[in-house]
């Protein structure tokens, strides 16, 4: 299936010098505490949170997002918390390369690897680890703590479960699309 262009209104978004896309319609908290790999996407509406970070003198980026990943219209990003011997304390949150987070998803992982894509109206809880080579497939709801395995088909929920197995060629299906969804979002 051959990807179309989308077009942009040039206005609308902030090109950095590493080819970040990231729209003036999203809102980004903390941004000193976000990285962006390169070649990725941010849509409008997006809410990624770095100003949830753990609080102390050392800087830690709070939100770290690898290169040509694609961040949903309406999708929330926000780094993990928990209270660990009375100490509330937020933790990172690992965004692979090649990851694709659908709209109006909300995502509060741990860490999601490489090659990854979230569809629609996806949860994905608190510490959820998600592997690389991963399917979650629209509106899933994956719980709390929990670890998708690599090759996964994940659906349904709560909890989601996995429902099939992807082909070891996963990876560069994915790598390939991602990098034609970013090569064909282009100003209008």
């Amino acid at each position: 299936m051959e990807l179309e262009y989308t077009t942009y209104k040039r206005s609308e978004f902030i090109e950095t010098d590493t080819g970040n896309k990231v729209s003036r319609r999203s809102l980004i908290s903390g941004s000193q505490n976000i990285v962006l790999g390169g070649k990725t996407i941010v849509h409008s509406k997006c809410t990624i949170r770095g100003d949830l970070r753990r609080a102390g003198p050392s800087h830690q980026a709070s939100v770290l997002i690898g290169r040509f990943c694609s961040l949903g219209e309406s999708s929330v990003l926000r780094p993990p918390y928990k209270t660990y011997k009375g100490v509330f304390s937020y933790y990172p949150l690992k965004i692979g390369d090649h990851v694709d987070i659908g709209q109006n998803s909300i995502v509060e992982a741990a860490s999601i690897g490489s090659f990854v894509k979230i569809g629609r109206n996806c949860i994905i809880g608190r510490f959820a680890i998600i592997r690389d080579c991963c399917l979650i497939e629209d509106g899933a709801v994956i719980a709390p703590n929990t670890v998708v395995p690599p090759f996964s088909v994940v659906s349904g929920g709560p909890p989601a479960k996995v429902v099939a197995q992807l082909p070891e060629s996963t990876q560069e299906i994915f790598e390939a699309q991602s990098k034609d969804k970013y090569a064909k979002f282009v100003p209008a």
